[in-house]
């Protein structure tokens, strides 16, 4: 009753209007507030915050206004921009080499690889046809290299976030290749959970039947809260770890060019700092 009572508060009554009556149906009626109960419990603040935070969300955007025009504004410092091999460029690399034992690696690797026209997850796809080195393989091949450059013996942290989709082939990847030579206890997998899908600007949750509630990944972003929620940055921090580098999950190119954005970063002294690469308009790289 909580739960039903806590959806009519948020006015969500449209989701019980094709309902059977009471004493029939029960066992369906149990699994969908069951899954309530899963979105509730998964979103900080739960639904009663996510629908709220969407409704300012929808109507900020119905009013082509900018949400975000209350956040405090921030100073952008100019950064660099490097030529690969340059004097310049091997200077920051070798900066950034020294704060590799301090630094820790996240991969936002949720999704499948439909677009590409594959079935499985992108970490199991080759980098190339030469090698079939997956994406995986690759990035604990790297990190590995990373750890045998510093001056002391070090196990670089490596976070990875899945989803539904991805999880447990994620998991089977890594368990069938040994961790690709990465320690035990040094790949930490972290899913990510689905949300209420909204169907409308007033955030009325979306339903596919009578019982069944329907869902959609809730982006990249989550990556910091399960960071958060999970006790790792802090763990990080204690740690004496200054940074952390997020990455996707066929970004096979990053760690070539990684160490001088870190050296930038330090050098620089920033907060955040991003890296990307020239491209004409529309051109499909990057």
């Amino acid at each position: 009753l909580r739960l039903a009572d806590m959806l009519l508060s948020l006015d969500q009554g449209h989701l019980f209007e094709a309902w059977a009556p009471a004493g029939t149906d029960d066992d369906s009626k149990k699994a969908f507030f069951g899954r309530v109960r899963r979105l509730n419990d998964s979103y900080p603040g739960g639904l009663e915050a996510y629908i709220r935070n969407a409704r300012a969300l929808l109507s900020a955007s119905s009013a082509n206004e900018n949400p975000m025009k209350d956040v405090a504004s921030v100073q952008i410092p100019i950064g660099k921009s490097l030529d690969y091999g340059s004097p310049e460029y091997d200077k920051l690399e070798s900066l950034g080499l020294e704060e590799v034992s301090r630094t820790c690696f996240v991969l936002v690797a949720g999704g499948l690889g439909e677009r590409l026209g594959y079935s499985g997850i992108k970490l199991s796809l080759p980098i190339d046809i030469g090698t079939m080195i997956t994406y995986l393989e690759l990035y604990c091949t790297c990190i590995l290299s990373l750890q045998r450059r510093c001056s002391e013996p070090v196990k670089i942290p490596f976070v990875i976030m899945t989803s539904d989709d991805t999880h447990l082939r994620t998991v089977d990847l890594l368990k069938s290749n040994s961790n690709f030579g990465l320690a035990d206890g040094q790949i930490v997998v972290v899913k990510q959970e689905k949300v209420a899908a909204l169907m409308s600007n007033d955030a009325k949750m979306a339903a596919s039947g009578p019982y069944e509630l329907l869902t959609k990944p809730h982006g990249h972003g989550d990556v910091h809260m399960l960071l958060h929620e999970k006790g790792i940055a802090e763990s990080w921090l204690a740690q004496g770890k200054r940074w952390v580098v997020f990455f996707q999950d066929t970004n096979g190119l990053v760690f070539r060019s990684m160490l001088a954005c870190l050296g930038v970063s330090k050098g620089l002294g920033l907060d955040l700092n991003s890296m990307c690469i020239p491209r004409i308009a529309k051109q499909e790289v990057g």
